[in-house]
């Protein structure tokens, strides 16, 4: 299972919310280059970086860390928040993206997202599939769509998805364990024995303890994302040495 250490920015600098919520905004570093590169120094070879003023203002925002942590440091880096065009997307795999996660453009935008898809392969494209109350939602967290968790993911499988990201909203930032049962629906409903490849499901949201990340593995999660659980002090860079898969 990958271990994703995540980085959200807003105004440049590292912070982390509560459930989406941009009133609880806290500083954890001004300078995002020295997290990610604390991050590469201990071994990890991934990274999620989310534009947080991007999600809200619906384009990319934040692109000049995401080319700085590119450029100096060898971190896989997947990038979102705020990709809508085509434009968007081009500015984040030029900064140095290796993959993007689309959400909000997934719903809202289908024909750009499945022509994403379709140029630059189900190895590039991640889909976002943050779930509230069972729901998409979209625009920063700041609205839910009509969209179910478990359809919204099993359409974009047939048409090529591999990847996806899901966070249960109301577990994000509060440290008190992942949603479990949903992801094991998820691999469960998605789990495809004819023609459609079974996804690489990516675990987000309420990780606080190191048996969290053995749980998931069980579970089937190809990888998860830690945010507060690592600034917070709840697990440190050394108990990721035994899960960090290096390739």
């Amino acid at each position: 299972m990958r271990i994703i250490p995540a980085i959200d920015v807003i105004e440049g600098k590292c912070v982390r919310l509560t459930k989406g919520d941009y009133g609880t905004k806290k500083v954890y570093n001004e300078n995002p280059l020295e997290v990610a590169k604390a991050f590469e120094a201990s071994g990890i070879t991934y990274l999620h970086l989310v534009d947080l003023d991007g999600a809200k203002a619906q384009h990319i925002v934040n692109y000049k860390v995401l080319e700085q942590i590119a450029s100096k440091t060898s971190l896989k880096i997947d990038f979102g928040g705020g990709l809508k065009s085509n434009e968007d997307l081009n500015i984040a795999f030029n900064c140095g993206a290796k993959q993007i996660t689309g959400g909000s453009i997934a719903v809202n935008g289908r024909d750009i997202f499945e022509g994403w898809i379709a140029q630059y392969g189900p190895q590039k494209i991640i889909l976002g599939a943050d779930s509230n109350n069972g729901m998409i939602a979209i625009n920063g967290w700041q609205d839910n769509s009509k969209e179910e968790v478990i359809s919204f993911i099993k359409n974009y499988q047939k048409k090529g998805i591999r990847y996806v990201i899901c966070t249960d909203i109301s577990k994000d930032g509060m440290l008190e364990g992942p949603s479990f049962d949903l992801y094991e629906t998820i691999i469960e409903a998605c789990s495809n024995a004819n023609s459609t490849q079974s996804i690489k499901l990516i675990a987000s949201g309420g990780v606080s303890q190191v048996q969290d990340l053995i749980d998931l593995k069980d579970t089937g999660c190809e990888g998860v994302i830690i945010g507060k659980a690592l600034y917070e002090d709840r697990i440190s860079l050394k108990d990721l040495e035994r899960f960090i898969v290096k390739n």
